[in-house]
């Protein structure tokens, strides 16, 4: 993820990788895609999938991930006040991206 305005402005200009890597370029919020392209899932339960990372840090990546289109927040009537977060289908669609990241690993780390 790039930190300053500057550098978006500068490197996400006319690039679709910089892009795309501003929004999904750091692990959690790749973690976090990973575990929502298998099901929904609530704010406890990835907190527990993702076990050293601060709930602080997951509710911002969270919020960045709505934002950008990527996720959505849909109440869970089985419990409510709980709500679940769900891939959009432009979150979805990313879905070949971590397919590959999880194919290099397993090839060559």
């Amino acid at each position: 993820m790039l930190r300053t305005s500057r550098q978006r402005k500068v490197l996400c200009r006319s690039c679709p990788v910089a892009q795309t890597a501003d929004i999904v370029g750091d692990s959690v919020s790749l973690l976090i895609l990973r575990d929502l392209l298998e099901k929904p899932h609530g704010f406890t339960e990835l907190e527990l999938i993702l076990k050293g990372v601060s709930s602080r840090t997951i509710c911002a990546k969270l919020k960045r991930l709505m934002r950008d289109g990527l996720i959505t927040r849909v109440p869970n009537t089985a419990f409510y006040p709980r709500v679940d977060y769900r891939l959009t289908l432009k979150g979805r669609a990313l879905r070949p991206v971590v397919d590959a990241m999880r194919a290099y690993g397993k090839k060559y780390l």
